[in-house]
């Protein structure tokens, strides 16, 4: 909390993301107003434990959320699927949740704290704070709305795809993930455009495609983009809203849940049918309006 006290300004706004790294899911950012003025020694050891999302264990974050929601004014989640990403491009979409779930939360005399980069105007003031979530208390909390809800989701995810292991790794390029993909190919969660060498292994996505057309004298079927766009040749690759997506490897969901109409927000096809697609639950302690309470903004989120 002190880095937070020490910006001068009674209402804080936090941004953070989860999942920008991930070969399948969706990106998620969530958003936290926190009120300085409202928040005394109880609640300020109460915060104490927040960092980084990905230095908590699952449980811990589950509980630092219940926490986190209990104490912030306002609380977002924003979430962009796998087809806006690959659309859109990894960076263009990150910054756009960022701003989205700032602008979500914020309040007139808001300072607007963004977890590594500056985003979109917002029309509240912002700061880039490089390692947010380890410095300020509003972006670790928002590092863990977005944690927590992306991992509920995934959890799902993995009931309707029991073959790749979403449950274990969240989508991330584990040496597990990469064997999945080699064994069964892609789902309709996988991030198609993203440059990775397990894609290019089992025959997929734009390293094969590149590979291939080089092997026939075409050249790379793809229009050149400068370098700073180009993603690691590892599992971090940004999104090319240009690179064509192959069909072949594509699995539809199978297993426990397939049918279940509760997963709905799981894409049958392919097609983001709201998966946590574009979507923003919001959760107000200080409005009249009838909307929900910041502990109902995670569940819907959730749900």
């Amino acid at each position: 909390m002190q880095h937070d006290r020490r910006l001068g300004v009674r209402f804080v706004v936090g941004a953070d993301e989860a999942g920008r790294g991930c070969l399948a899911g969706p990106l998620v950012a969530g958003g936290v107003l926190l009120d300085l003025e409202r928040i005394g020694p109880r609640e300020v050891r109460a915060l104490g434990a927040l960092d980084d999302s990905k230095r908590h264990g699952p449980e811990e974050r589950e509980r630092l959320l219940g926490i986190v929601q209990r104490i912030a004014v306002r609380t977002v989640v924003v979430s962009r699927c796998v087809e806006g990403l690959d659309d859109r491009g990894l960076h263009v979409t990150n910054l756009e949740a960022l701003s989205t779930a700032a602008r979500r939360v914020a309040v007139p005399g808001a300072l607007c704290l963004i977890d590594g980069f500056r985003v979109p105007e917002i029309g509240h003031p912002q700061r880039a704070i490089v390692g947010g979530d380890g410095r300020s208390a509003a972006i670790a909390a928002a590092s863990i709305v977005a944690k927590v809800t992306r991992d509920r989701f995934m959890h799902r995810a993995a009931a309707r795809h029991p073959h790749w292991g979403f449950d274990v790794h969240m989508g991330y390029a584990t040496a597990a993930h990469r064997s999945a993909i080699g064994a069964h190919g892609i789902t309709p969660l996988h991030r198609r455009s993203f440059r990775s060498v397990a894609y290019a292994a089992a025959g997929l996505g734009p390293f094969a495609e590149a590979a291939r057309a080089d092997e026939s004298g075409a050249g790379d079927p793809r229009p050149e983009r400068p370098d700073a766009d180009l993603a690691r040749a590892d599992e971090l690759g940004a999104g090319d809203s240009r690179a064509r997506r192959p069909g072949a490897g594509v699995v539809q969901p199978t297993g426990a849940g397939a049918d279940d109409p509760r997963l709905g927000d799981l894409p049958a096809h392919g097609v983001a049918a709201g998966d946590l697609a574009g979507s923003a639950a919001v959760g107000d302690r200080r409005s009249g309006d009838g909307g929900s309470t910041a502990a109902d903004a995670g569940r819907v989120a959730a749900d």
